[in-house]
């Protein structure tokens, strides 16, 4: 008999900090070669160009690794899926330590794009299993502060650990804080109908907000592939993700390059913008969750999120072109909260589509294709730095996020439960 008494943090809101946990620890592994950019470069001889490509090899691999582990982690599950990602980009983390120039981390970079892309087609199947759809946005909004909780805490953090400890130490103390955490998901996670503690009144609420569970059957890996609105996600990734991504690999370098800023400046101020990326994903979730609880329809409330973040974006455009680097720093920090802000209803629409039991698997093309674009605006972003300037990479990213906007209207004209083609 479960004890219905209410604990102090429901248990489902206990899943959505974990996985922002876990969330967390994946940035900052791939955050530490970020931080440490500027250094290895001149340690090693690595040009522009060739960190362009060292990045664009992560995203292929992650892109490629999220359309290989989404089925997969549909057939293991949850809980054992994300324990065996968080082993396999632990020890590719580490293995940075071990890196001697271009070769070698453009490796260690490929096996860490592979391993790490079992977090969010995962973490976002665990929301499906764990909370109500009026919930999801806010349970997402939680789970996707990770990316700017690990960005705000790699910059101080790895260059202190550089500072004292030596740079080969920022790739092996992340990649053991993992193995801390994998010790907590072990102990902790269960699905609801299964949890040992779960009150029964909390139990209840999840199921009865929950879509029904459709018959597992045989698919082939392409059957998704019948739906336009399918197309419409990839695409609008594919167009979109580059925009972050160049923030998250690029940000550092730009402002050592073309703001002056060392080390030590660097760790005190490229955080800013990520804290950005943190309280736009918890806001925007959270307007999309208040949004449906006044009535507005699911299908409304999520492209108005959508809208409002992609117009904020065009605060990017004017960033490199200002003379003031703290005003650059803060056009930086609007153009990813925004960007966040509209991730948290983006990042949810696979579980608004479709049942939690193929949520892995949509997740998984959804995320790899935006990966892919990622890729490619990373190599032309390492290619335009050496031949140009970082302006045209500005205004590319404020437009960027407006066609994606574009393309869910065009793509999804109804936000529905779609029937799983068998």
């Amino acid at each position: 008999m479960n004890d219905t008494s209410q604990p102090f943090i429901a248990y489902r809101w206990r899943i959505a900090i974990l996985l922002c946990l876990i969330t967390t620890i994946n940035y900052i592994d791939r955050q530490a070669l970020t931080v440490a950019a500027p250094l290895l470069m001149d340690e090693f001889s690595i040009t522009a160009s060739e960190y362009g490509l060292i990045t664009s090899g992560f995203l292929f691999a992650y892109g490629l690794g999220q359309l290989l582990c989404g089925p997969l982690i549909d057939r293991l599950g949850t809980k054992r899926s994300f324990a065996l990602a968080v082993i396999a980009w632990s020890i590719a983390g580490m293995l940075h330590a071990l890196g001697r120039g271009f070769v070698s981390f453009f490796v260690y970079r490929v096996m860490l794009g592979l391993t790490e892309a079992a977090n969010f087609p995962a973490a976002t199947k665990a929301i499906a299993e764990w909370f109500p759809r009026s919930e999801r946005s806010l349970a997402v909004g939680i789970f996707t502060m990770g990316p700017g909780l690990g960005a705000i805490l790699a910059p101080p953090m790895i260059a202190v650990i550089i500072l004292y400890l030596g740079w080969q130490a920022a790739f092996l103390i992340p990649g053991v804080i993992g193995f801390i955490w994998l010790i907590l998901w072990q102990r902790w996670f269960y699905l609801p109908h299964d949890h040992p503690d779960l009150p029964d009144a909390e139990r209840q609420l999840i199921e009865a907000g929950k879509d029904p569970e459709e018959p597992e059957v045989e698919r082939p890996w392409y059957w998704a592939l019948r739906y336009r609105e399918v197309w419409g996600l990839m695409i609008s990734r594919f167009v979109s993700d580059g925009a972050f991504y160049f923030f998250v690999f690029w940000l550092p370098l730009y402002l050592s390059q073309e703001r002056g800023f060392d080390l030590k400046a660097i760790a005190l101020f490229a955080w800013i913008p990520f804290l950005a990326v943190d309280i736009g994903g918890i806001t925007g979730g959270y307007v999309g969750k208040i949004l449906i609880d006044k009535g507005i329809t699911l299908d409304r409330a999520r492209k108005l999120v959508i809208w409002i973040g992609a117009l904020l974006v065009l605060a990017a455009m004017p960033a490199a072109t200002t003379e003031s680097a703290g005003t650059a720093l803060a056009l930086i920090a609007v153009a990813m909260f925004a960007i966040q802000f509209k991730a948290s209803s983006m990042f949810t629409l696979p579980a608004d589509l479709f049942p939690a039991c193929d949520v892995g698997t949509i997740w998984g093309m959804y995320g790899a294709v935006g990966s892919f674009g990622g890729m490619a605006f990373s190599a032309l972003a390492g290619w335009t730095i050496d031949h140009y300037s970082w302006a045209p990479l500005f205004a590319a990213v404020a437009l960027m996020h407006i066609v994606s906007a574009l393309l869910v209207n065009l793509f999804v004209p109804r936000i529905r439960m779609l029937r799983p083609a068998v």
